[in-house]
């Protein structure tokens, strides 16, 4: 895993150099630079090693300097393209390096290069002949890219807060970035934090041409779901689904430096775990855990005992409220981007956990995308349901009685519950999912704001998503918006930040290029029906993994963040810019009194507090 920068006209040597340090967390194991002062281009990287560790330093070139690339991520299909472009006449100078592969595929193949990979990646490729800068991010996002493009300037990063350090990009926050903060607990590309600052999203891709100016963006995949109807056979499809693990799993295996797995004991880190032992002796398998005081919240005893039954080696680290209280302020600083998922606090504990043993882990995600494991799946048909039968004024009656309920802090409460569905059930199907994930629904977010904003300009990609044109039912639909939004833009997010932070890889085995055509075609019926989740994952892994695991309730990675934030001794410092700081205050007052639970909601003015100050000094836009 590694970071890259850079820009192409107004700066020096030095921004260059100052941007690329920002990112090295990213890449430990060495650095490297390029600068052309003729067409005012200037690359440099950051490199953690792990795929031919002598072979890889970057920037990398061809033979005859005219490709170069600057690239984070790793293509586990590369051997495979490498052969293929062997077979057209390339000849490769590194070993084994994935990136070279980046360098010839791209004359081959030019801008149908990403089509090709199959990975993570965010990669900037220098075209000399054709005086471009031609760069792209993987299918999901899970490695991030941020620009910034002005008349004189187009700069990027792999984080934001090394892209803020060039001089001419402004560090003035976005208050549409923290309106939809605040309203899908993160940040949905291409927005970002800054004005005038963008993500590359999911699948994208950038052409900026180097005399003209112009810069030309664009999409070469966009996951779809297209269920294939004939496919009936459920043995038959579990027994595809479970080869394709299998697969999967095996080439996010290959590692020059050392490999773990994270292990919840749930469902998909089991599979991750059962699926290695198949490539592997499990005896030479790490398994890593991170478990809470608070039982409602720890799966640390299920993951000792999916760990006994395959033998592997396994380190559990624990997580109470006074490590959380020392490491709140150095994961909240560190986020580069603000995100409303306090899960970021275990999960950096459990990669730091993990990197003390290994540079690389095999991680979950994507699991609950591509099936349907998230609790809103089973309230998709109900609410339905309710939607037809009960009356506007009846649904305020029953709105106003929830609210009654004592504020319960456990995982996962009744009252937790019942109020999420009911918020999402005030507002039109293709909100639902949004607000019942929201950190503040619309009608608390236009309470805090400056400037109302309406619900459907609030949730105005979502809308748009779940709107598009096709005959999908409302479990593809909801499995598209989770896919789109919550997974690229908060779940990998969060996991690349917590994994980057200690300069740990983290490898998402569901989101394999193979298993992702399989899933986006599965009729809906075999990944949720009857209210049981992830149907056909839990036949295909049957044979592999004991009945416990397959029986298992979810869980969730959560944390005791309702309960946590009641001992916090002040409210943040700062107020994000369009928000009503009394009214912020009478929340967190709410919340610490035990009348209210805003826990998302002040998770999120956290993050916004610690990112006001810990990139660079704030400029007039």
């Amino acid at each position: 895993m590694c970071g890259l920068a850079g820009f192409v006209g107004a700066g020096s040597r030095s921004d260059l150099e100052a941007m690329t340090a920002a990112l090295a967390h990213r890449g430990p194991d060495g650095e490297g630079f390029h600068v052309e002062p003729g067409l005012r281009l200037h690359l440099g990287h950051r490199r953690l090693a792990v795929i031919d560790i002598a072979g890889g330093a970057q920037p990398m070139w061809d033979g005859a300097h005219e490709v170069g690339v600057v690239y984070n991520g790793e293509i586990y299909n590369f051997r495979e393209l490498r052969r293929e472009l062997e077979e057209r006449g390339h000849r490769f100078a590194t070993d084994h390096s994935d990136t070279e592969v980046l360098i010839h595929g791209y004359k081959e193949w030019g801008d149908g290069l990403p089509a090709r990979l199959n990975g993570m990646f965010a990669f900037a490729i220098f075209d000399r002949p054709g005086k471009r800068l031609y760069l792209a991010r993987d299918r999901f996002g899970e490695k991030p890219l941020y620009y910034f493009h002005r008349p004189g300037l187009f700069a990027f990063a792999s984080e934001l807060g090394a892209l803020a350090l060039h001089p001419r990009v402004s560090a003035r926050i976005d208050r549409r970035a923290v309106v939809k903060l605040f309203a899908y607990g993160y940040i949905p590309a291409p927005l970002a934090l800054y004005e005038g600052a963008a993500k590359l999203p999911a699948g994208g891709w950038l052409k900026f041409d180097m005399e003209s100016g112009g810069l030309q963006a664009g999409t070469y995949w966009t996951f779809r779901i297209e269920p294939d109807e004939a496919r009936r056979d459920t043995g038959a499809l579990a027994e595809e689904l479970r080869a394709l693990l299998i697969q999967a799993t095996r080439r996010r295996l290959v590692s020059d430096v050392p490999l773990g797995i994270f292990l919840s004991g749930g469902i998909d880190s089991s599979t991750i775990l059962a699926c290695a032992a198949q490539s592997v002796a499990p005896s030479q398998l790490s398994a890593f855990t991170v478990g809470f005081n608070e039982p409602s919240f720890d799966e640390s005893a299920e993951a000792r005992a999916v760990a006994r039954h395959f033998g592997c080696r396994h380190a559990v680290e624990m997580l109470d409220l006074e490590r959380a209280r020392a490491l709140l302020p150095e994961v909240l600083r560190r986020m580069d981007e603000p995100l409303g998922d306090p899960s970021i606090l275990p999960t950096h504990l459990l990669c730091r956990h993990t990197r003390h043993s290994v540079t690389v882990a095999l991680s979950g995600d994507g699991g609950d995308e591509l099936f349907a494991g998230y609790d809103p799946f089973l309230a998709l048909w109900p609410a339905r349901l309710y939607n037809r039968l009960v009356p506007r004024g009846l649904h305020r009656g029953l709105r106003r009685l929830a609210d009654l309920l004592p504020v319960a802090s456990h995982n996962m409460s009744l009252d937790f519950r019942l109020r999420r569905t009911l918020s999402g059930l005030s507002h039109d199907t293709p909100m639902w999912n949004p607000v019942w994930m929201a950190p503040l629904e619309p009608g608390l977010l236009n309470d805090v704001l400056e400037q109302p904003i309406s619900a459907e300009d609030v949730y105005s990609e979502a809308i748009d998503l779940w709107e598009r044109p096709g005959d999908l039912g409302v479990i593809d639909r909801a499995l598209e918006f989770f896919t789109h939004f919550y997974l690229s833009n908060g779940i990998l997010a969060k996991t690349d930040r917590a994994a980057m932070m200690c300069s740990l890889e983290a490898r998402a085995v569901f989101l394999d290029n193979d298993l992702v055509e399989f899933c986006r075609r599965l009729p809906s019926r075999f990944k949720f029906r009857g209210g049981q989740r992830k149907r056909l994952l839990k036949k295909a892994m049957a044979p592999l993994l004991p009945e416990s695991v397959l029986r298992r309730a979810k869980k969730g990675f959560g944390m005791p963040l309702a309960d946590w934030l009641r001992r916090l001794p002040a409210p943040p410092r700062t107020v994000p810019p369009g928000m009503n700081h009394g009214r912020l205050l009478s929340m967190w007052q709410a919340h610490c009194a035990g009348r209210a639970d805003h826990r998302l909601a002040l998770w999120c003015w956290l993050s916004m507090d610690a990112m006001i100050g810990s990139h660079a000094p704030q400029r007039a836009a």
